[in-house]
Formats: C-alpha cells, structure tokens, sequence
C-alpha cells in the first residue's frame, strides 16, 4: 500500500479559529477592570456607580458585575479592589500606593503583598495652590473672555464637545487656554478642577518630556547607544537590536516584532504589564528585530516603555527615578495632581499609567506653549520642542502626523486647522492640543468608548471659530 503523503482538501479548507490567547485575555480583563476600578475609587475618589457607570462604560459586555454586586471584592481599608476568582478566572488585586497610584499585583498574590508595592513617599511644596495665582497654583485661574473673541461662538464651540451625537462620546472637561489664561473652563455633573482620571496615552507626551530633559543635560543621545540589555541574551554574534537608537523608539518605529496592535492589544505585549502584574521593562526587552529600524510606523507601548527604561538607566539608583518626574517636571509646573503609577517591579508605565486632572494638562500644555520656558527659567530646550513637532520620516505613509510621542497635523487637515498645531493623544479621547498661531491651548478630557472617534482637531476648528481670522 502506498502511503500518501499529499496535502488533503479537508486540512486545506481548515482555519484556525480557535482563541489560542483566551486564558490571557480572561487575565487581562479581570485587570483592568480591577485596576480601574481601584484608580476610580481611591486616585479619582469617584464613587462605585460612576465607575460602573463610565470608568468601565468602554468594557461593554466584558464587565463582571455591576455596582450592586458581582465577582469582585473592594477593601476600603486596604484600599484595594480584586476582581474575578473561581468560574471568573484569575483574580486581579489593584491597590492604591502613596504618590504613585493603584498598581495591578500579579494573580498570585494576595493582600498579604500589599506593602511590598512601590510606593512614592515624597512630600509636596508646603505652599497651598489655592493661594497661588495660576498657572502655579489655582487662585484667579479663570479670566474674561477678551473682547477679540467671540463669547457666543466660544460656548457654541464647547456645547459641539459637551452635546454629542452619541452617548459613546462622553467629555468630563473642556480648557480654552489664551495667552496664558483660562477663559473656558467647564465640567460634566460629578467632575470638577480636582477631578484625576486616566490620561492614557497623553502619558507619553510626558515621558518624552522627562525624556528631553535628560537628552538637554547629555545624559542622553537620540542617535547613540541604548544601553538596553535585550531578551533573550544572544550569544555568538552582535545583536541586531543594538541598532534601535531612542529616536527610533520615539518616532514609533523601533523595527521590533508588534505585540500591541494587530487585534493583539488585550492579549499579549504591555497588556500583560498594564493588567497583569507582569513586568513593563522585561515584556518591552524581550521582541525580536522584524524590520530595519526607522523604516515602518507602528504604534507600541512598549517602544515608549524601552525609552522609558533607557531614561531609568542613566539615573543611578531606585529613588532618583521615582522623584525626577516630581522634582524636575510636575511640582516645578504646579502639577500637584499628577500621580505617575508604576507596575510592581518599580517601574513607571509611562506610556498610559497617569493620573491628573484638566488644569494640570493645561500647565503641561502652556510648558510647550512657551516654548520650555516657566517663570524665566528654560525646563525644555526648544531644540527638542522642535524634535518633537518634525514629522518621523516612517509616517508619511500616514500623511506625517505623528512626531515624537505627540501627534501632529495631517496633511489631509492642513487646509482647515492650524498647520503648526500638535497634540497628545490618549485613549477615550484626551487631548492637549497646542496652537502657538493663536497662543492657545486646549485641554479636553473623555471617558468615551465603544467606537469612539472624538476628532481633536474638529474640536480645534470649532474653537477657533470664535477667534479673529
């Protein structure tokens, strides 16, 4: 008998359509919902139906429970929250930590662990805000509209941001920031200037700040070595990630093989460190050269993460790493309500894990407005504003609107908005857009979800509609 060794129809019709990422994904929700819901209750001081309500609306049908009840547990005492368990897969506990933060435990840990997480023990500038004249502190921070602008048009403008056509674009704050003043400022029910919540990925606008900084003094070099040390460690040759420079990693375009786009967001890469309890720096290290560095934009966490780690390694030890953002960037600022979370090795999840509030991504955006410079003294060179604002050379497929870690202008929008204009850009709709043609900034926070789509720069049009043409 003859042994067929052909390939049958039946094999060739088959897909593979099984989730081979399920058990990760089961992990990963538990996690976020765990994480979220510490963050709302203990950094944001929300209470639990509005966290159902919007901190977890993005969820949908994956939300396990509800306000009333369900598989999870929240320890005020501890103020900590774990969700799932038994049928509901691995519980997830989130606690709250001094100065940093709720930060996701692994799932096999347990309240016993709590106090080996991070924690940020540093104290604030003795000086109260509410005695200090914006933008270093909150006293006469909202100001009349100038008789150049339009008022009618201005609120129209921000009726566009509050009254949307779909209950899935959810605006919690709005700031019109002109020649330094805040002359719009508006909340949604239960949200007011104190109110901290999720910045997403406006996070990385921050981390490249920091970032800037330390590439300012020299301790850093956008062309210049990493100094990562890859994983797996290769032996018997050079390793080709060696080539990745932190321009690269800024501009999006590392080259290194995509864990957090491509449907694989919930499943594998930074997911797995933001929700998980897995660790941010060995998850970022540990992906192998699929492309030539700087030749293809591709949106990943942890290419910020690895500049992030890179940052790190040129600070010395645990505790400058922790208080550099603090001493060098957010009391300098005012930005005393800007907590920057960790994962539980230590290290800061910079390219999501922030909590603030709309005032202080108003100083953060005045900081670039001025050009680096607060109360005479130059935080940031304007070299690296400009970095910043230069389009990478691998996203002119896209219509160059990404630079480095901030979001730009495309050339489809060129014609209707500012050209000059920049933005960050986070999840479920935070936006800092700066405008240095008409000196402003604008600051719009959302809890949006499902489809989404809030356009930052239709926000932008419709604001400039009350300024002088």
């Amino acid at each position: 008998m003859a042994l067929c060794l052909g390939v049958s129809p039946v094999v060739e019709a088959q897909e593979d359509s099984y989730d081979y990422f399920s058990a990760n994904r089961q992990l990963i929700r538990n996690g976020v919902q765990s994480l979220l819901t510490c963050n709302g209750l203990f950094t944001s001081r929300r209470t639990l139906e509005q966290v159902f309500e919007q901190e977890l609306a993005y969820l949908g049908d994956r939300v396990l429970g509800d306000a009333s009840g369900g598989p999870y547990t929240v320890y005020p005492r501890e103020r900590a929250v774990s969700v799932g368990g038994d049928d509901a897969g691995p519980a997830v506990i989130s606690a709250f930590r001094k100065g940093i933060g709720c930060v996701v435990m692994a799932p096999d840990m347990s309240l016993s662990d709590i106090n080996s997480q991070p924690v940020l023990d540093m104290p604030y500038p003795k000086i109260d805000p509410q005695t200090l004249d914006w933008p270093n502190g909150d006293a006469n921070a909202v100001m009349p509209i100038p008789a150049t602008i339009n008022a009618d048009a201005l609120k129209a403008a921000s009726d566009w941001a509050f009254n949307r056509s779909t209950e899935e674009q959810d605006t919690l704050s709005l700031l019109v920031i002109h020649q330094g003043k805040i002359i719009h400022e508006r909340y949604a029910e239960g949200i007011d200037h104190t109110t901290r919540t999720r910045t997403w990925s406006t996070a990385k606008s921050i981390a490249a700040t920091l970032i800037g900084m330390r590439v300012d003094s020299g301790k850093m070099s956008l062309d210049g070595p990493l100094g990562i040390e890859w994983a797996p460690r290769l032996s018997g040759g050079k390793d080709p990630r060696n080539a990745i420079t932190l321009r690269h990693l800024l501009n999006m375009s590392s080259g290194l093989y995509p864990v957090d786009s491509f449907n694989m967001e919930y499943a594998t890469g930074s997911g797995l460190s933001y929700w998980a309890g897995a660790s941010s720096v060995d998850g970022a290290r540990n992906r192998g050269l699929v492309r030539q560095p700087g030749s293809f934009w591709d949106y990943e966490n942890y290419d910020t993460l690895l500049a992030v780690k890179a940052f790190k390694n040129t600070l010395g030890s645990q505790s400058a790493y922790l208080e550099f953002p603090r001493k060098r960037l957010l009391d300098r600022i005012g930005m005393r309500n800007t907590l920057l979370s960790t994962d539980r090795f230590g290290d800061f999840i910079l390219s999501s894990q922030v909590y603030t509030n709309a005032r202080d991504l108003g100083r953060f955006g005045l900081l670039y407005l001025n050009n680096g410079m607060w109360d005479g003294e130059r935080l940031i060179s304007e070299k690296w504003i400009t970095f910043s604002r230069t389009p990478a050379p691998a996203s002119k497929a896209r219509g160059s609107d990404y630079g480095a870690q901030w979001w730009l202008v495309p050339d489809s929008r060129k014609k209707d908005v500012p050209a000059d204009a920049y933005s960050t850009a986070g999840n479920r709709g935070q936006y800092v857009i700066i405008d240095p043609s008409h000196d402003l900034v604008i600051v719009r926070r959302g809890l949006d979800y499902g489809k989404q789509g809030f356009n930052r720069w239709d926000l932008l049009r419709e604001v400039l509609k009350g300024f002088p043409e």
